[in-house]
């Protein structure tokens, strides 16, 4: 599998698909909290060459949902991703929890980015998320 990074900007902590066996220095630096850029708005990137692919071509478009519903499903897919790092399931795909505030108001396109990163590692690599529901998740 290819690597897969997430950086929020500003914070500059990545997300690393590393090996099983290399060990976790300490949780500090394995947590991907989120910061405003420079425009004072919450945003996400991933580099990965195909996540932009993905959004352009497969993910549904942002009109399609409210800030409400990806706010509520961005708190429980959180939790479960959160729930796979810590248990050390799926270290080839996760690396790094997840510093997610629920009662923030990171606005629909962080929001929306959020969401469609779930949806990806679902799409790209197969990893079933509970928290995801119909047309977004992948159906095996």
């Amino acid at each position: 599998m290819k690597n897969l990074i997430l950086i929020i900007l500003m914070a500059f902590i990545p997300l690393n698909c590393l090996s099983q066996t290399k060990p976790k220095a300490n949780k500090e630096e394995h947590e991907i909290k989120p910061a405003k850029n420079e425009d004072g708005e919450w945003d996400i990137t991933v580099i990965d060459t195909q996540y932009d692919y993905f959004l352009n071509a497969i993910a549904k478009p942002m009109s399609q949902y409210s800030e409400s519903y990806l706010k509520s499903k961005n708190a429980i897919l959180v939790n479960e991703w959160n729930a796979y790092y810590a248990s050390g399931r799926y270290r080839n795909i996760i690396e790094s929890s997840i510093d997610y505030d629920s009662n923030e108001n990171y606005g629909l396109k962080f929001e929306y980015k959020l969401y469609q990163v779930f949806a990806y590692v679902n799409w790209k690599y197969g990893l079933k998320m509970n928290g995801l529901t119909g047309s977004d998740a992948v159906r095996y």
